[in-house]
């Protein structure tokens, strides 16, 4: 009964996103006020719903991805004793994104910003049995309150800067100049506040969303159950610091530091992150790794100023990703729960609806489709956009993340279809007992995966118009709700031709060379590895950050606090607690010495006692008479 009631009710919100995004006009801003959260002076925070074309599409992606990944866990923990549990998890993840997305100002934002936390916390580790899943979820709680100082630190700033948390207060301010150029001076140089502001910002969102630097906790969260990782990877926790990017348009717009910073990052995350996938054998990090790479994309087409295009790509990869992650957990559900690629091969004859559908994932994600045409999977439409934008942009870093997103569309292509050829294509390779006992997930798990499949097919071609159109259509659309953008797009239709057509390119040249690698000569494989062992070790322990953190940052605060510890054992305890605990048995020991328990011992104290106590008698009496 909990989990089917659960999953109504996201249903009926799922609903209700699509109706509110088809009836929405055209850059149209509703607000709807519940009550008064916090009246702090002139900080003034009310619980506040923003609907708007921003809100309105993760809106749609949130309650869609969570429905389906409700109703296909029906299926997957259908054996689980801690069904319902799992289920509330979900809900409350569900309504913590839902709370940060509708948000209208930093106060409400950061009360769904934390709740996604905490969700993800208790989802990660929801298999607290095992060792390895609490140390994910704790890993993934501290990564992100590192994230989460620069973003709190970036809303006190915005609270002094502008006296107000209102998103609207502070955009309408952003354009009188004293706001624009002020600063402080602090160890001798002038501080820009907006850029200070844009970087403290984007820190926390590098948390959230799993960017260079703050990217470790991604791979671990794979502890969680496979549902777990499809709503976390596609619709929630790792959107919110693109959206929060994306919301923050009209104040990127005004810094290029900043701006130029999220351009480097997502770049760099989107290429660091295709390398390590390409060395991972677990399906499930695989996709993971797939994630963090595609949300640099979309992190450096916000940051070249295409915030529409940033979510144009957020809006597609929620289908292709989720449908990609739930049919690894189908496959998991197949093998007894086996993760292993090496440990697979030849399922598609045994899991044949599986197969089609994970075929249309990576199809869509890879982006194949006929440049200059209508014809293609989601990702051609939205991933193209973003290589176009960048192209197009004239920002300091654009041509880096040009040149660098159309590297990482060729290892999306290559690892993408090295997943496919090993797990459902050549011989299998695990026990015979479990390939013949192998079989298909049932129908329940199935159909979230149709209907996943018909978004990575259609979604970029339905709603290329909202986020890739032209002109004025564009700029009725998102005026208001998104600064900037509408230029950049209009020059990035007119590209050259050769710009449109390298990502299919290189897109052909992945799929081509993971055939020839693991179709046609699968034993070339161990001799690459053989010639170019350092690399391949880069890759597959994740360019060592993870020894790097453990080493600065694990290591040496463990150090620090055992000399603190020993000194404090050695300053304090020595002469406070434990030094008067000492001193006070040495003068007990010398007490108790009285006591011997000998009867002449006590009548020699009582005799003694009396000679005083006369002597004292007399000598007062004495005193009192010479007085």
């Amino acid at each position: 009964p909990a989990q089917m009631i659960s999953t109504i009710l996201v249903g009926c919100a799922m609903v209700m996103s699509f109706v509110l995004f088809f009836t929405l006009g055209d850059a149209e801003v509703t607000k709807v006020t519940l009550f008064r959260f916090i009246e702090v002076g002139d900080i003034d925070a009310s619980w506040v719903l923003r609907l708007d074309l921003l809100s309105a599409v993760m809106l749609v992606v949130v309650t869609t991805v969570s429905f389906l990944v409700h109703l296909y866990s029906f299926g997957y923990m259908a054996d689980d004793d801690d069904r319902a549990k799992f289920f509330s998890y979900l809900s409350l993840f569900t309504f913590a994104m839902l709370s940060l997305v509708t948000a209208d100002n930093f106060l409400q934002m950061f009360f769904g910003w934390e709740g996604v936390g905490l969700a993800s916390y208790l989802l990660i580790g929801f298999y607290y049995k095992k060792e390895s899943a609490n140390a994910a979820a704790m890993k993934a709680f501290v990564v992100n309150r590192v994230g989460d100082v620069g973003y709190a630190l970036g809303i006190f700033l915005a609270a002094m800067t502008f006296g107000s948390i209102s998103f609207d207060n502070m955009f309408a301010k952003l354009s009188d100049p004293s706001f624009v150029d002020a600063g402080f001076m602090f160890l001798g140089i002038n501080w820009p506040l907006l850029e200070l502001m844009g970087v403290l910002l984007f820190i926390g969102a590098m948390g959230k969303s799993a960017q260079l630097l703050l990217h470790t906790w991604l791979p671990d969260a794979m502890e969680g159950p496979t549902p777990v990782s499809a709503l976390i990877h596609a619709a929630t926790m790792v959107t919110a610091g693109v959206f929060l990017v994306c919301r923050m348009s009209p104040l990127y717009e005004l810094t290029d530091f900043a701006s130029g910073l999220i351009t480097f990052v997502g770049a760099t995350t989107c290429l660091y992150a295709a390398t390590v996938a390409l060395a991972q054998n677990d399906i499930k990090r695989v996709i993971a790794f797939s994630t963090c790479s595609q949300l640099g994309y979309m992190f450096f087409a916000a940051g070249v100023g295409a915030y529409q295009v940033a979510m144009f790509h957020l809006f597609t990869h929620a289908f292709f990703k989720a449908l990609l992650f739930l049919g690894a957990g189908s496959v998991i559900h197949a093998m007894h729960h086996q993760q292993d690629m090496r440990s697979m091969g030849g399922l598609s004859k045994i899991l044949p609806h599986t197969y089609a559908m994970m075929l249309i994932g990576t199809i869509a994600i890879t982006g194949l489709g006929i440049p200059g045409t209508p014809i293609g999977f989601a990702g051609f439409f939205s991933k193209d956009a973003v290589i176009e934008v960048a192209h197009a942009a004239s920002g300091t870093m654009s041509g880096y993340a040009f040149w660098v997103g159309i590297m990482a569309a060729f290892l999306t292509a290559l690892y993408s279809w090295r997943l496919i050829f090993m797990t459902f294509h050549g011989e299998y390779r695990m026990d015979k007992h479990d390939y013949e006992h192998a079989h298909e997930a049932p129908r329940v798990m199935l159909i979230p995966l149709y209907l996943l499949a018909f978004g990575a097919v259609f979604a970029g071609i339905l709603t290329k118009g909202i986020f890739f159109g032209h002109g004025d259509d564009m700029m009725n659309i998102w005026d208001g709700i998104v600064a900037g953008g509408i230029s950049l797009i209009d020059e990035a239709h007119e590209v050259a031709y050769w710009v449109k057509v390298a990502p299919f390119v290189v897109s052909v040249a992945g799929l081509l060379v993971a055939w020839n690698y693991y179709m046609r000569h699968p034993k070339d494989v161990q001799r690459w590895i053989d010639d170019f062992p350092l690399l391949h070790r880069i890759f597959t322990n994740k360019w060592y950050f993870d020894e790097l953190y453990q080493h600065l940052f694990v290591n040496s605060l463990h150090r620090l606090g055992m000399f603190f510890r020993n000194s404090f054992e050695v300053s304090v305890d020595r002469f406070g607690p434990d030094g008067i605990g000492n001193i006070m048995m040495q003068l007990s020991g010398r007490f108790s010495s009285l006591q011997s328990g000998f009867l002449f011992h006590y009548a020699l104290a009582m005799i003694c006692g009396v000679v005083l106590l006369l002597g004292l008698a007399i000598y007062l009496a004495m005193s009192g008479i010479s007085s």
